[in-house]
């Protein structure tokens, strides 16, 4: 299983290429894709998505969220602030849920790489 971020699943959309995206494809294909509940967010929060591609996002599992999950967030934002680093809020929340469950997350975000240096998020990136 691996999660997919935002940013390559607007790519992935959009017709866009990248090793992402074609991971993402092969994910997709093998039912291996799985979102965080940010990123399910940030894609239906959309006004232009159209309902069909909503309704098969919405297929998607999501990942849970687990007790503690806000907390363990707080920390590991307070670890970001703390070393200086980039800690926006949604990008900790979709950093927490993978970490939570073990997942690769798949981006193209550079973001998120803090959150690997920091706390061991495993990441495939692309564009």
């Amino acid at each position: 299983m691996i999660a997919a971020d935002t940013s390559t699943v607007i790519a992935f959309l959009g017709g866009g290429a990248g090793t992402d995206v074609e991971a993402l494809d092969v994910a997709l294909a093998e039912s291996q894709v799985c979102l965080p509940p940010v990123v399910l967010t940030e894609l239906l929060s959309d006004p232009k998505l159209p309902p069909s591609v909503a309704r098969l996002l919405e297929e998607v599992p999501v990942l849970e969220i687990h007790d503690g999950y806000w907390q363990r967030a707080g920390r590991l934002r307070a670890r970001l602030l703390a070393a200086k680093r980039k800690g926006r809020l949604a990008d900790t929340l979709i950093a927490q849920s993978c970490l939570d469950h073990d997942v690769v997350l798949l981006t193209r975000d550079e973001d998120f790489r803090q959150f690997a240096r920091v706390a061991g998020l495993r990441l495939a990136v692309g564009a």
